[in-house]
């Protein structure tokens, strides 16, 4: 194909995205503008089971043959295996979070005073150990997302995957700037 030919379609396909964008915006508006005069003319006051509450026991996306297990399950406050996972994994997220602050705190507190090469070799192997720990808790976040993803019944439910590598990036990064800040304040 010529690039003349290429960009031409790119013309035609463009301009037909924006006769459809068109029309799904005044159809939105026009959707819009009927509900609205429904409610001025009040044709949703009085409704059936209005300000009663609504019953949510029955799930109609839940499959028939586990809508027992689920019940029995609910019953008993349990949840399906993937949500039990989803729990977990925050549960997780936020220890690692904590535990970097702390690392954080002692950092500083050992960066505000003068210490001794011996002192300094100690702090640089704790946090070579540190480094080495949430490591292992990243890489153990990362396959409990992996499992959570494959038992998750929809893929818009899952949850996005992590790269350990990006998040110790991040913390060595922010680490090391802070370390950077309070030895030039020395």
């Amino acid at each position: 194909m010529s690039e003349k030919s290429i960009e031409e379609e790119i013309k035609i396909k463009s301009q037909k995205a924006k006769k459809l964008a068109r029309y799904m915006s005044s159809t939105e508006d026009l959707v819009e503008n009927q509900i609205l005069k429904a409610q001025q003319r009040g044709d949703f006051d009085n409704l059936e089971g209005a300000g009663k509450p609504l019953n949510l026991e029955e799930n109609p996306f839940e499959p028939l043959d586990l809508r027992m297990t689920f019940k029995i399950l609910k019953d008993n406050d349990f949840a399906p295996y993937w949500i039990e996972l989803g729990k977990e994994i925050d549960v997780d997220i936020d220890k690692i979070d904590k535990e970097v602050e702390n690392f954080r705190r002692y950092t500083e507190v050992f960066y505000s005073e003068k210490h001794g090469s011996l002192a300094r070799k100690r702090y640089e192997k704790r946090k070579a150990h540190f480094f080495f720990e949430i490591r292992l808790r990243w890489e153990k976040v990362y396959k409990k997302i992996i499992d959570f993803n494959l038992h998750c019944p929809t893929f818009r439910l899952g949850r996005a995957n992590i790269s350990v590598d990006d998040e110790m990036y991040k913390i060595i990064s922010e680490l090391e700037k802070l370390i950077n800040r309070l030895q030039a304040a020395e």
